[in-house]
């Protein structure tokens, strides 16, 4: 992993998740400095600076890079004190939804160096996604290094357009949940049924990550994969009819990502 002081502003579950990554990936404890006010979820790294406000950080410690990876609604009362390292040259990586490039400039200023990203919660097994935008003024070396990091816990995107930000938080970001939905949706199915509880969450849990495996691995759509699993007059196009009826799978879909993009622009601030 490329070197450099970094300052991680957070350490949740995503955040938490990109910083046992990015120690997998040989980032130097002494190269490492952590705010998080939440002292139950602070981690122990030997050698590193763990601090629960930016008031206790090392008078000597400057981040060539600062992640941001508090929550949005949060985020006013995290950024007081950081512009410091903006006006030394320091890139910030912001993985909150909805923060805009301008919002950040407002509070870091005109010519901070701004990264603007949204991965989701995946990174804890190493299989997340993120979709980045660059602001003006960061180069190629800063580009790199978020790069850099973000792989260390998946796969990396970028895209022109902050415009885009907003339905990739409604698809990717809030993916994930999804996704669970699924399976939660599946095993209470299976126990109305008749299956027992405990079977049906297995069955439910079980078809999910399987089947986001074969996709992972497989070249086919996902189209593809479930025509491959759909035998005409079979039980699997019995209920795909439903599924897939004119009200059913898509337009509730259409709804939640519409709702999700909504609420990402809302938090914009």
């Amino acid at each position: 992993m490329a070197g450099g002081k970094l300052l991680l502003v957070g350490c949740g579950k995503m955040g938490g998740a990109m910083l046992e990554g990015w120690l997998e990936r040989g980032l130097k404890p002494a190269d490492l400095a952590v705010i998080e006010p939440v002292e139950a979820i602070q981690p122990k790294i030997a050698g590193a600076s763990i601090v629960g406000s930016i008031d206790a950080l090392p008078a000597s410690f400057a981040p060539d890079l600062v992640v941001l990876a508090v929550k949005p609604q949060t985020m006013d009362v995290a950024l007081p004190g950081l512009r410091r390292f903006a006006d030394a040259g320091a890139t910030f990586l912001s993985i909150a939804a909805g923060k805009t490039l301008a919002y950040f400039r407002r509070h870091l200023g005109d010519n901070a160096k701004l990264v603007r990203a949204m991965p989701n919660t995946p990174a804890a097994v190493r299989r997340g996604v993120t979709v980045c935008v660059a602001g003006s003024g960061v180069g190629q070396a800063e580009r790199a290094r978020c790069q850099d990091l973000l792989s260390a816990v998946g796969s990396v995107d970028w895209v022109d357009d902050e415009g885009l930000m907003d339905a990739v938080t409604a698809v990717s970001g809030s993916g994930p949940a999804y996704v669970f939905l699924l399976a939660e949706a599946m095993a209470a199915a299976g126990v109305k049924a008749g299956l027992p509880a405990e079977l049906a969450t297995r069955l439910a849990r079980g078809t999910v990550s399987g089947s986001g495996e074969l996709l992972a691995r497989s070249d086919d759509s996902a189209a593809q994969l479930r025509v491959n699993v759909t035998s005409p007059g079979g039980t699997t196009a019995e209920a795909l009819k439903v599924l897939m009826a004119g009200d059913a799978i898509q337009p509730l879909f259409d709804r939640a990502i519409d709702a999700a993009t909504r609420r990402s622009r809302e938090l914009a601030g």
